[in-house]
Order: C-alpha cells, then structure tokens, then sequence
C-alpha cells in the first residue's frame, strides 16, 4: 500500500482541501509551460463548480468565507466579519453536523472556526482563532507552536519549545509524503521569506497524511494558507500577472525569483498525494474560498513588533492583547469604560510627516477593540508618530517590515470534485457557502432544513 493510500473503510471517506485563494485562472497559464500534473489532473479530469462570495470589497475576507463554507451561511446570515470571532459563535458548523451523524471527523487549521467536537479523530486550530485542539499533547503541542511561529513570524523569532514541536512532527511524520521535497525547502529558505510559508504548510500536510493514516477519520479538512500569502506579497513577480504596477523593487525580492511558480510546484506536490488518496477509493473536494487578481496601488504592509509595549507607550492600559493576522489585533479591557477612551487614543496616533492615521480601522466592542495597522508608507527610520499625550520618537523601531502588498481579493473562487462525487454538479457560478450542501452530498447525506 502507498505511504499516502488509505485503507478502504465501510464508507468512502472524504478529504476536503482547503486551497486558500489559490487563481486557478493563473494556474491554466503557468500550464502553458510547466508541469504540474496534480493541477493539471484537477482541471482536467475532475468536476469543477466555481463559487463567488460578498460584493462589498471589505467583506471579501477568507475568515468570512470560510465560516459561510463551514456553516452554510452568507455574510448576512452568519455576521461573523472579524478573524478570531469564529470561536464565538453558536451556530453548528459542519464539523459538529458530521459527527452528530455518526462520521469520525478529523480537522487541521481550519480558518476561523471552533472546535465544539466530542469525540474528534483530530482538531488542530488554525493559529489566530483561541479554541482548543483536541486532547491529544501532540495536537496541543503542535497548536502553541503554529500560534508561536506565524504571530511572530514577521520578527523571524521560533522559540525553543518550538523548535522541539518542529522536531517531533518531522519525526512522527518521516515517510509520509515527500519528505526530500520538505528538507530541500528547508535547505532553501535563508533569505526567502515565502520559502518558509511553504515549509510550515509542507509540515501541516504531512502531519495531515500522519493523523489520517492514524486514525482513519470519514471526513477530514485541512486548510493550507501559503498560496494566499504569497500571491499577497509576491504577486507581481510572476511572469503571467498583468501587474498594473510592474515588477517588485529588487531589494525586496529578486527579479529573476517568482515565489508563485514555487507555491504551485510545491502545492502540486501535496495535491498529487490527496489525488493517490482518491484513487484508492476516498472522495476529494478542493476549493480556494475566493482568490487574488494584482493589486492597483503601492501598499506597505507593517506589523507591531510587541502589541503590549506599544500600547503601553500610548497609555493604554489593557488586560490582555491578541495578534491575529498580519496587521490586526484585538483589545480586551477589564472595563467597558476603558474601551472609548483607548479608542481615541488609538485614533489620534498619526504619522508626523504626512499626517496620515496609523491605525484607520478601529472597531469598538463591549470589552474590547478590534484594530489595525492600515498606515499604507513607507515607514522610514527617524519618522516619528504623535498622538494625544506624547509622541514616539522612532517607529520604525515599533514595527516590523511584512510586505508591499501584489495580491488583492476577488470574489471569484473556485472548487473541484472528483468525478462521481455528487449527483448533480452545479453549472452556474454558486455562493460559497453552497459548498456546505455540496460536501453533505458527497457523503450522501441529507441537507438540514432551513432556519
């Protein structure tokens, strides 16, 4: 039997990949002249159905569509617009829906979602969203390192405990899948900061295979988000994106690299393993939620080196800070009536030269805010940041350099099933959130009544 085959249970089991917002569109043209059989296989041979989600840009956001995805629900039906929310939520999820019908059901960083499982064969939160995995220390190892390692990735810090969490899932994992690949990438990625995105999903794909092969779930997800951050920060170097802005600066990255050719390389690798797993007998879905086209405008990307120190040079006084992606972190107050007062304070922080606010988006809650870093400049040494009460001297030294920003959200996505997988493929583009019906009809069962 095949490293990445399963053994054939009394049902066909499902592997649902979460490809986030992965162009399909640019992958028919890089075919043009490369080989990427596993893509290849996907666009050719399988049923394809392609999705759209919300028209108002700023609710294009894979944290809101993955919930639609996982609950059925649009925008305005699940209202969850913020990453890390999902944990809050009451509304059932999939997940829970699958095991309430008996299935095992088996989870790795899924986007924005909680874990409310019983009896899990594996749950492994994604790094932003404060749920518990499973109960497994494995698991719960492996979750404080995911959370450890992308928060704190734009400061390239690893701590030692994960560095030994690192170290075990290399270990538990050797064998399965292409483990050559994986230390070529590792080998590789001194310098290249989109290589090590590729490492981390590498390993979560692997430890995927690992759990799968161990505990046989019927239905298993897996969310893989490497595609999405490189199309982000490196769209522009790929020879088939009409860039409208032209090529990246070569102090940022080479002219002669392009990271998309990589991310595809090293995804056709991972999908040519799920598509072994089908051909032995298991059903597969692959969807990308929405996807990225060239972004129309400089951006600078930043990201607060230590939230808590920062906060406190502006006098804002919290019991606890949360980073969820990139530029975004959350707030949370002992008192309600601490929480206009930090948000004014937040509000008033401003680039002194250009006067330009640090922090544009600012949303109050009940005991907590919700805010982020939009200054879109250059942030250069010496440039300085006032705000009511006081000023901060260098803030470059407050930051950390992410990305100029290449890929921006389009609500066109796309998913693939494997032939025979459901009765009736969808011909017109569908909502997103339809592809919570279309995975219940994959494992033939019925769809709940509406309400």
């Amino acid at each position: 039997m095949s490293q990445t085959s399963l053994p054939a249970p009394s049902r066909r089991p499902l592997v649902f990949v979460e490809l986030n917002e992965v162009n399909f569109d640019l992958v028919r043209r890089y075919l043009a002249t490369q080989p990427l059989p596993a893509f290849r296989r996907l666009l050719e041979a399988f049923d394809a159905v392609e999705t759209f989600a919300e028209q108002k840009y700023e609710e294009l956001e894979p944290w809101i569509q993955w919930v639609s995805v996982h609950s059925g629900k649009k925008y305005g039906e699940h209202g969850v617009f913020r990453l890390g929310d999902g944990a809050e939520v009451a509304f059932p999820q999939i997940f829970e829906l699958l095991e309430q019908r008996g299935l095992r059901v088996g989870v790795i960083s899924p986007m924005n979602s909680r874990n409310a499982l019983k009896r899990p064969a594996y749950f492994v939160p994604d790094p932003w969203t404060r749920t518990p995995s499973d109960e497994s220390g494995f698991s719960r190892r492996l979750t404080e390192m995911l959370r450890q390692t992308v928060n704190e990735n734009a400061q390239g810090r690893i701590s030692a405990r994960s560095l030994l969490t690192l170290a075990e899932a290399f270990a538990r994992t050797l064998g399965v899948g292409h483990q050559g690949a994986l230390w070529r990438m590792v080998g590789r990625a001194r310098g290249r900061p989109w290589v090590k995105a590729l490492v981390l999903d590498q390993l979560i794909h692997h430890v995927h295979l690992y759990l799968m092969r161990r505990t046989k779930p019927d239905v298993s997800f897996v969310f893989l988000n490497a595609g999405a951050h490189i199309q982000h920060h490196y769209y522009f170097n790929s020879p088939h994106a009409a860039a409208p802005l032209g090529r990246n600066p070569a102090w940022y990255v080479a002219a002669n690299a392009d990271p998309v050719l990589e991310m595809l390389q090293a995804y056709d690798r991972m999908l040519g393993d799920y598509l072994k797993i089908a051909d032995g007998g298991a059903k597969l879905i692959v969807a990308t939620g929405l996807t990225q086209l060239p972004y129309d405008r400089v951006k600078f990307y930043y990201r607060l080196k230590d939230h808590a120190a920062f906060l406190a040079r502006l006098g804002v006084r919290c019991r606890q800070v949360l980073p969820r992606m990139t530029r975004d972190f959350e707030i949370r107050f002992d008192k309600g009536t601490d929480v206009a007062a930090a948000a004014e304070r937040l509000a008033s922080a401003r680039m002194v030269r250009d006067g330009v606010a640090l922090f544009g988006e600012i949303e109050q809650r009940d005991t907590g805010l919700f805010a982020t870093l939009t200054y879109p400049s250059e942030i250069r040494s010496g440039d300085s940041a006032a705000f009511d009460g006081g000023t901060l001297a260098d803030l470059a030294a407050h930051v950390s350099f992410v990305a100029i920003k290449n890929g921006m959200h389009s609500s066109k996505g796309f998913a693939f099933l494997s032939p025979g997988s459901v009765a009736a493929v969808p011909r017109e583009p569908v909502h997103v959130s339809s592809l919570f019906g279309i995975t219940l009809d994959a494992l033939g069962l019925p769809r709940p009544l509406p309400g």
